[in-house]
């Protein structure tokens, strides 16, 4: 197993900035994906954007031209950049990486974005 430990939440008003950090436990080499996730009360975990072993991305139409995903391998962390906030992209993030037998989440960090 693998712990992930989110961090860079908080309260920002509509328009700015946050960058968020996904710290891993052991080396990011292990993982086929590691992806950024989002939930409000009452709705489903959606994906926000994710980011493969070898590079290619892949973004929720919501945040696409926003959100920036990336990954430094000698820190073993992931990282979401998220500009031009909107107050809907309020929410808990969750941190994910998977192999191909292992799926595991972080505790989540909340963003809160205020109009």
């Amino acid at each position: 197993q693998v712990q992930l430990v989110e961090s860079g939440g908080g309260l920002v008003q509509a328009g700015g900035s946050l960058r968020l950090s996904c710290a891993a436990s052991r080396s990011i080499f292990n993982f086929n994906v590691m992806g950024w996730y989002r939930q409000t009360p009452g709705k489903q975990r959606e994906l926000v954007a994710t980011v493969a072993l070898g590079g290619s991305t892949n973004y929720a139409d919501s945040v696409k031209g926003r959100f920036t995903i990336s990954k430094d391998s000698t820190e073993n962390t992931v990282y979401l950049q998220m500009n031009s906030l909107k107050p809907e992209d309020t929410a808990v993030y969750f941190c994910n990486a998977r192999t191909s037998t292992i799926v595991s989440w972080g505790q989540g960090t909340q963003v809160t974005v205020s109009s």
